[in-house]
């Protein structure tokens, strides 16, 4: 079923300084796609059934544009390490796992049912460097009805020998092959991953551009993550002179196709400026930086400077994969940087971070995380009811404090690209 009408209180982003409500209001779905918000429902769209969630909340679905699925196991754990240590002592050794597909399967069917169940509608996730493994991500996903970006991992140096590829030529052989079997999916869609700079050869990098030009692909990666990660790049690459140089002499960087970079704490003026030109996307952590002691991205500095921008849950290094956690932690960590360090930032605001969750992360997939005419109709439906209160709020309100008391609020609906996922009868 394409065409339908929800009705309750809606909110949507127009742009990242202005959040649309409409009080008892409908949104209609027309062939999948948004055909636009009301007060009174037109009356060429009464045919249509409609959904009533009455007092409910109805909110574009949440993106994700940074998770590892196959770190779902251990969140919470290593929490007192920073970044390198962390990766070799959780990280690498869980990863290994996934060449056993009977623990892949397992792992990946969780992490599957409890991403379908969040209110996370699309997210771009990063597998390990098993195709086989990966592509049972993507069947589990697919099954699942939810709308990714999947990459293989690439990583041929300062890798532990057990997940380490042999070579340049054979990571890229190996991705090329998985690129060509993960065509079959229709909501699920394949990416380039190059772990990070220091984990990829200079080889591995030109040879993954030659791939990206080739099939047309997305690329995600991390950046400017931690100070010791940016020192073991400049070690690494003496002829850049930031870290996103690194992978923008190889065309991975934005400019001839979409990029994702996650973090961005480190990032200075220069790398800012060349992922504005290069309409790079920055996904934000903020919980894994914290967590890691990476410390506070500047990321209102990157709405400033018109860079795009959306979050990421970041697990294992988050801990949830709510991207209404992301949201709260997001304003609370842009709060402590302007408090204790850089005054002249202000923090983040509620219309912001709904921008960023919605709209702003939604943009890396077209026209999608808002209810503007002609926007994927990815929505969900949010009871408060929940929470009680002795008097009776305006919906603005609510929705400020939905992004800070989600956990005790029940999501009645999930729609993507017009599709059911699941309703309340």
């Amino acid at each position: 079923m394409k065409n339908y009408v929800l009705k309750g209180n809606i909110c949507y982003s127009r742009s990242k300084d202005e959040i649309c409500i409409v009080e008892n209001g409908y949104v209609v779905c027309e062939n999948g796609r948004s055909a636009g918000v009301y007060a009174v429902l037109p009356e060429v769209y009464a045919p249509f059934p409609c959904f009533n969630y009455e007092d409910r909340m109805i909110i574009p679905g949440l993106v994700d544009l940074h998770v590892h699925a196959p770190q779902y196991p251990f969140r919470g754990l290593g929490m007192d390490l920073e970044l390198i240590d962390w990766l070799n002592t959780h990280t690498f050794v869980e990863e290994a796992r996934y060449a056993d597909l009977e623990y892949a399967g397992r792992a990946y069917e969780i992490f599957s049912e409890d991403l379908r169940n969040s209110e996370t509608t699309r997210a771009c996730i990063f597998g390990t460097i098993h195709s086989s493994a990966t592509l049972l991500l993507m069947e589990k996903l697919e099954a699942a009805g939810l709308k990714a970006y999947v990459g293989r991992v690439n990583m041929d140096r300062n890798s532990p020998g057990y997940l380490c590829e042999e070579s340049a030529r054979k990571s890229a052989e190996d991705t090329e092959k998985w690129i060509l079997d993960s065509q079959g999916f229709q909501h699920v869609r394949p990416i380039l991953t190059p772990r990070f700079t220091p984990s990829c050869t200079d080889e591995l990098l030109e040879r993954l551009s030659g791939l990206r030009k080739k099939y047309g692909l997305p690329v995600q990666s991390h950046l400017s993550e931690n100070l010791g990660e940016i020192e073991w790049v400049k070690e690494l690459c003496p002829g850049t002179a930031f870290y996103g140089e690194t992978y923008d002499r190889y065309g991975l960087f934005g400019s001839q196709g979409a990029s994702i970079m996650a973090h961005c704490v480190h990032s200075g003026e220069a790398e800012m400026e060349l992922m504005r030109k290069r309409g790079v996307f920055a996904a934000h952590c903020p919980e894994s930086n914290v967590n890691l002691a990476s410390g506070a991205a500047p990321v209102k500095r990157c709405l400033e400077k018109g860079i795009k921008t959306g979050l990421g849950t970041d697990i294992a290094a988050g801990s949830s994969l709510s991207v209404f956690k992301a949201m709260a932690m997001a304003i609370q960590c842009s709060k402590l940087r302007w408090r204790l360090y850089d005054q002249s930032l202000a923090p983040l605001t509620v219309e912001e971070v709904f921008y960023l969750a919605t709209k702003g992360g939604g943009e890396f997939f077209g026209n999608v995380g808002s209810f503007e005419e002609g926007y994927a109709f990815d929505a969900v439906v949010m009871d408060d009811s929940s929470v009680r209160q002795p008097r009776r709020l305006k919906v603005r309100e609510r929705l400020e404090r939905l992004v800070y008391l989600s956990g005790e609020c029940r999501m009645a609906a999930k729609f993507i690209d017009g599709r059911v996922i699941f309703r309340e009868n």
